[in-house]
């Protein structure tokens, strides 16, 4: 099974404002392991953005004035996410900007299944913080290179959060084709498994002290 894992970056945060966006990252994973196809962009917006947005991205407006504008990329970029569902941290904010953008480019409405990741971390852990980087930090995921929101970084941490999320254990490897050579980037891809956290030591002497106030017996 094919997904992609989306994220975008934009001029500012309402469509009905007039932003735009001005990157677009996508990464296609096959049965939750990343594939070599990825899909990247910057966008010429044919717009200023906001401070606020130059804040968290740090893409300006004379960079961003050199970019191409969607209409040049728009058919490369439905073909790259044709029949795959899309995970999207925040769905509405991203798919709001992607269908005015089709919109404009005389296309229809994304129809892909969509998964939204902060809908399953709010139902999964009510009450918590649910952000990218609050769940990069719940489940012990780097996200030092996150010095400001960028599309393509985006996407590798959420899908690292993605599999997390979903309880999904790890993958085997399919011996079934034995002509085919072992992908010289499994390295790399085993750092988008599910990780087994250990306990800390101040949780094993917790976990001591409780079996002995508990059980009354000295097992240790």
């Amino acid at each position: 099974m094919k997904e992609v894992v989306l994220d975008t970056e934009t001029t500012g945060l309402s469509v009905k404002d007039g932003h735009r966006i001005v990157e677009i990252g996508c990464i296609e994973l096959e049965n939750l392991i990343p594939t070599k196809n990825k899909f990247h962009c910057y966008l010429n917006p044919e717009r200023k953005v906001s401070e606020k947005a130059l804040a968290v991205h740090g893409y300006n407006d004379e960079f961003l004035s050199k970019q191409k504008k969607f209409n040049e990329v728009g058919d490369d970029f439905l073909k790259f996410i044709k029949d795959k569902k899309l995970i999207i941290h925040n769905a509405e904010f991203d798919l709001a900007h992607l269908n005015n953008e089709l919109k404009l480019f005389g296309k229809k409405k994304i129809e892909n299944e969509i998964v939204d990741t902060l809908i399953i971390a709010r139902d999964k852990f009510p009450g918590s913080p649910v952000s990218l980087d609050a769940l990069c930090k719940r489940f012990r995921i780097d996200n030092s290179r996150r010095t400001q929101h960028t599309a393509l970084i985006d996407c590798d941490l959420l899908a690292k959060v993605y599999i997390n999320l979903i309880d999904q254990r790890e993958p085997t490897l399919n011996f079934q084709n034995q002509d085919n050579k072992i992908n010289n980037d499994l390295n790399e891809n085993i750092a988008y498994y599910k990780k087994v956290v250990l306990p800390t030591t101040e949780e094993l002497k917790k976990h001591k002290d409780y079996l002995k106030k508990h059980l009354k017996k000295n097992f240790f």
